[in-house]
């Protein structure tokens, strides 16, 4: 690989599969594969993780963004992939697609999401009051035109815990009880 190919996906070498051939491609668990195809004029920036594999003819841009996204995100550089060819995208669950409208914000999980177009205007926010937004997960504002690509199963590995610890009673009573969620632990 080449040096931000390597700084990138933290490997040396990339495999290259050609000629008539059959893959068998283990997932974990509750993944699934996808493949779009991209258009020469398709805009839309990925993550990075979820990018498994791009068909040879494709070009691969870096897109840096903002330093408060970066922060938030942890992730600095976005992939623009442009076509004809297509893109293998690893998800957690199903992947849907959902139209961006220029006047109504498209709020989406931070974790669930995978591409929106270049030219979107994004912010982070967070539902609800200030004291429910300790507990809320930061939220993707997107406004704009074009499609934007999420993933339906993100896994909540907090959420799964505590409902696996925690007994009927002791769920109840932190939610029903006034700070219940402070004071039973």
């Amino acid at each position: 690989m080449d040096i931000a190919g390597m700084y990138r996906k933290r490997k040396w070498i990339r495999s290259r599969i050609a000629g008539p051939a059959e893959l068998l491609l283990g997932m974990p668990p509750g993944c699934r594969l996808h493949t779009l195809q991209l258009e020469a004029q398709s805009d839309l920036l990925f993550d990075l993780r979820n990018v498994l594999f791009f068909t040879d003819g494709m070009t691969m841009k870096n897109r840096l963004q903002s330093f408060k996204n970066a922060v938030i995100t942890k992730e600095l550089v976005r992939m623009r992939f442009a076509g004809p060819g297509q893109l293998g995208i690893v998800t957690t669950g199903e992947m849907t697609a959902l139209e961006l409208d220029p006047s109504i914000p498209l709020f989406v999980d931070a974790t669930a999401l995978i591409a929106y177009p270049e030219n979107a205007a994004i912010k982070l926010s967070v539902y609800g009051n200030s004291l429910a937004s300790q507990h809320m997960r930061v939220q993707w504002e997107l406004i704009g035109s074009g499609p934007v690509l999420v993933q339906t199963g993100s896994a909540d590995a907090q959420l799964e815990s505590q409902v696996r610890q925690d007994g009927l009673l002791r769920r109840t009573l932190r939610e029903v009880l006034p700070f219940g969620g402070v004071f039973i632990k």
